[in-house]
Parts: structure tokens; C-alpha cells; sequence
């Protein structure tokens, strides 16, 4: 009779059983663990669920009501959404300041925290500089934008500047609508680029030292090695800066409501801000939950461009 090989794997045992056929119960330790396990994520999950899950999950339900604050709520399907499109002349204002804000404000965030990265990076006091714009980003925006309001004022210090430096008559900025977008725009540009520097710096220490010595063997300086050889090794970066920059603009609501509370007229009012004023002041929830849909359908065809074309100039391999 042929004795099996030693090298025959021994077929798998199988799962100890009770007296019955059955698995045998988990031990007291293993329940413990478990039970400490779910003590631990269960504060984590119900407050999930109560403060993220459940007002998602009204704000659709509401969306499709005319749910006024004090009375009850009737159902009009996607009345809101044609109202909001059709008959509401201040969403499609509102629309536009926050596109116009967004293609100013982005760009605007992303070159001057590129710039400042690049010149910080060959200061000797680098660490300083770093310091001193990022304190902006972390102040209270609130507290930014009451500044910013005393110095935009027509007695305020740009004024001053403007009239004993260049003999300048300077317009009341906040309160001219050909100058108070343009004005929230600087104030947030100001307020905001300083995250954006932080990341920029990080990835230009790291970017490899072996390719930037390569370049520069190759001849390629200034311009020519920024968009040839630095540029792409920052995508990443630039990608992620660019991405949450973008959302956060979409969202602006703090600058506009303390510098202009959205005057002169309507010319600074935002897509956040009409949500504000059609939930807090007309107090018609329903039209409020649907304008926040909007904006986040909004967002998020906005994100998934960015991500389905990050192929074509984000490179991660170095």
C-alpha cells in the first residue's frame, strides 16, 4: 500500500462543533470585545446619523413641500425647483454673483499662494513667512470681514491711501455695484490663500532632488523649468488646492452678508446667501431645502469634472 507524500498538504479541519452539530457559542471574551467595539463607533455612528443622515434625508423630503416655519407643509413635487428657475428673479442673480466669485476667486487663491510658496521657499526666513499668511486662514472670518468693512469704507484707509498718495477720488467700494463684488472677491483672496501656501510649500520641499538636479543639468531654469519640471511634480497638490478651493467658493456666505449683506441691490448675493434669506427670512423651508440641492448638485458635477480630467495633468509617479 503507497504511503502518502509528506509533502501533501493535510485537508483543513473542520470547525469545532457542540454536541449537536452546531458552532460552538463565542466565548464571554469575544462577546466583550465586540460589545466594547460597538461602544466605542456608537456615539460616532448615532451622531451620523442625527446631524448628517437625517437632515440630508429631510432636506430632500422638504424640497418637495411648500414647508413654511410655522404651519403645516403642503406637497408640490418639483414646484420649488421650476419657482426657483423660472419666476424667482434673484436665483438667477444670485447664480451668477457665485460663478463670477468662483472664476475670480479661485484663480486668484491659486496664483498668489503659487507665488508666495515659490518666493518663500528662498527666503531665509521661511518658516516666518509661513507664519504670518497663514495667520489670516485661521482668524475668525468674521472678524476679517469687519476689518476689511472699516477699511473699505469712503473714510476708511483705502480711501485715504488712494487720495494722498495718487490724488484719487477712490468710490464707495462696498456700496458701488461695480466695485462690491470685486471688493468681496479681494477680501476673500486675502482671507484664504494661506492654506493654499501651506500645501504649495509642503510639496515643493518634496519635490525629488535627483530631478530638479537633472533639469538644471539640462539647462532648464526660470520659467522653463517652473511649467516644465516643478509645475507637474505640484499636480497633486495643485489638484487638491484647486478641488477644495473650488468648493469652498461655491459656498461663500460670511464675506458677502458682513461686507454688503448682499447690496448694493443684489449684486453681491450668493447661492448660499438666497438659501439664508429664502429660509431664515421668507421662512419658506421648502424653497430654502431646494435652492441647497441645487447648489449641491452644482458641486458635485463640478468635483466629478475636476476628477474625470485630473488624468490628463495630475501626475503622481515622480
Amino acid at each position: 500500500m503507497a504511503t502518502p507524500s509528506l509533502t501533501t498538504p493535510a485537508p483543513p479541519r473542520p470547525a469545532p462543533r457542540g454536541p449537536a452539530g452546531k458552532r460552538r457559542r463565542k466565548s464571554p471574551g469575544r462577546r466583550a470585545e465586540q460589545w466594547s467595539a460597538f461602544g466605542f463607533a456608537g456615539p460616532s455612528v448615532i451622531g451620523l446619523g442625527l446631524f448628517t443622515l437625517f437632515p440630508v434625508a429631510m432636506a430632500v423630503v422638504m424640497s418637495l413641500f411648500n414647508w413654511p416655519m410655522l404651519g403645516d407643509p403642503t406637497f408640490l413635487g418639483l414646484d420649488n425647483f421650476k419657482y426657483l428657475f423660472g419666476e424667482d428673479p434673484n436665483f438667477g442673480v444670485a447664480l451668477r454673483n457665485t460663478f463670477i466669485f468662483t472664476g475670480l476667486y479661485v484663480p486668484l487663491n491659486i496664483i498668489v499662494a503659487l507665488a508666495l510658496a515659490f518666493w518663500i521657499n528662498n527666503s531665509r526666513y521661511a518658516q516666518l513667512w509661513r507664519v504670518l499668511f497663514f495667520i489670516p486662514a485661521i482668524t475668525p472670518m468674521v472678524a476679517n470681514a469687519v476689518i476689511w468693512k472699516l477699511l473699505l469704507q469712503p473714510d476708511g484707509t483705502f480711501a485715504y491711501y488712494l487720495d494722498s498718495i495718487f490724488g484719487i477720488s477712490a468710490p464707495n467700494f462696498l456700496a458701488d455695484g461695480r466695485t462690491a463684488l470685486l471688493s468681496v472677491v479681494a477680501m476673500s483672496v486675502w482671507q484664504g490663500f494661506g492654506y493654499n501656501l501651506i500645501v504649495f510649500s509642503a510639496a515643493i520641499n518634496e519635490m525629488p532632488a535627483n530631478v530638479l538636479e537633472a533639469a538644471r543639468l539640462d539647462g532648464a531654469t526660470g520659467l522653463r523649468k517652473f511649467w516644465s519640471v516643478q509645475l507637474p511634480l505640484m499636480s497633486p497638490a495643485m489638484f487638491f488646492a484647486t478641488t477644495m478651493t473650488l468648493i469652498t467658493s461655491m459656498q461663500v456666505f460670511t464675506q458677502p452678508y458682513i461686507l454688503t449683506a448682499g447690496g448694493p441691490g443684489n449684486a453681491t448675493e450668493t447661492l448660499v446667501m438666497n438659501v439664508y434669506q429664502a429660509g431664515f427670512q421668507s421662512r419658506d423651508l421648502g424653497l430654502a431645502a431646494s435652492g441647497a440641492w441645487i447648489l449641491f448638485a452644482i458641486i458635485l458635477l463640478i468635483t466629478a469634472g475636476q476628477f474625470l480630467g485630473q488624468k490628463k495633468w495630475v501626475h503622481y509617479d515622480h
